[in-house]
């Protein structure tokens, strides 16, 4: 019979001695939850293939920096699916060294978006550029406000029950780009209602700066109190900052 593998799991802070606790979960367990992530990043991988390739497309077809901005997003999105499909096969389903390589690329994502969707997003405002309206916009923005948090919430989920900060990253990928959508429609739908031009780049500008923080959460593994099952790691209720800890 194969031993448990040791997850730790923070407390709430009582303010009594360690906050800490360690619960367990089998080797099994943990392949067949692993497994659970695989099918989901897959399930990412293709709905970003097409939503990059619509929001790419309807964005220069626009001349919609948001738009493009977004559809970047989703190319970088999917890749972040490719890594935690290459972390979950095979051996490196049990590796330690895996998770951690695993969790610094998913980060990385977050910097390649930044400075090109800021850049043309002052661009764009320091030049007055329009945007035309795009209906095929607001329809993928519509569309990934619907599925996004579904994938986002599943994978959040399992990493909690794995350990896994890299796919707790990738699942907060997934809920970000749900967020982005909500601003991209509402700069869409602004820019064609009532012709404010400037709330394009202006949702350009905060694509930048959440992808930014986001990847720097993602580089310092802050994956919501998780822990790697793998390596012994505790987490105390002095380190545990994040709301979803209380």
């Amino acid at each position: 019979m194969s031993a448990p593998v040791e997850l730790p799991l923070a407390a709430p802070a009582t303010g009594r001695g360690d906050a800490r606790q360690i619960a367990t979960i089998s080797p099994e367990r943990y392949r067949r939850l692993a497994g659970r992530v695989r099918l989901l990043s897959w399930l990412s991988l293709g709905a970003m293939s097409v939503e990059g390739v619509v929001a790419l497309f309807a964005g220069i077809m626009a001349g919609s920096i948001a738009l493009v901005g977004f559809g970047l997003d989703s190319a970088i999105e999917g890749f972040a699916s490719v890594i935690i499909i290459w972390r979950f096969t095979g051996s490196r389903v049990m590796s330690e060294s895996a998770e951690q390589r695993a969790q610094k690329l998913v980060a990385i994502q977050f910097f390649l978006l930044a400075p090109y969707v800021a850049f043309e997003s002052v661009r764009a405002l320091a030049g007055a550029e329009h945007a035309d309206v795009s209906l095929l916009g607001m329809t993928l923005a519509v569309w990934s406000l619907i599925t996004m948090p579904l994938l986002g919430v599943a994978k959040q989920r399992i990493a909690e029950q794995i350990g896994s900060a890299a796919t707790k990253g990738e699942g907060r990928q997934n809920v970000l780009c749900a967020y982005l959508a909500g601003a991209l429609l509402i700069g869409l739908a602004g820019n064609a209602i009532a012709g404010a031009w400037w709330l394009d780049p202006v949702v350009g500008l905060l694509i930048a700066a959440v992808a930014v923080k986001e990847g720097a959460e993602a580089w310092r593994g802050e994956g919501c109190c998780v822990g790697s099952p793998l390596d012994g790691f505790a987490v105390d209720g002095e380190r545990c900052q994040d709301d979803c800890c209380t």
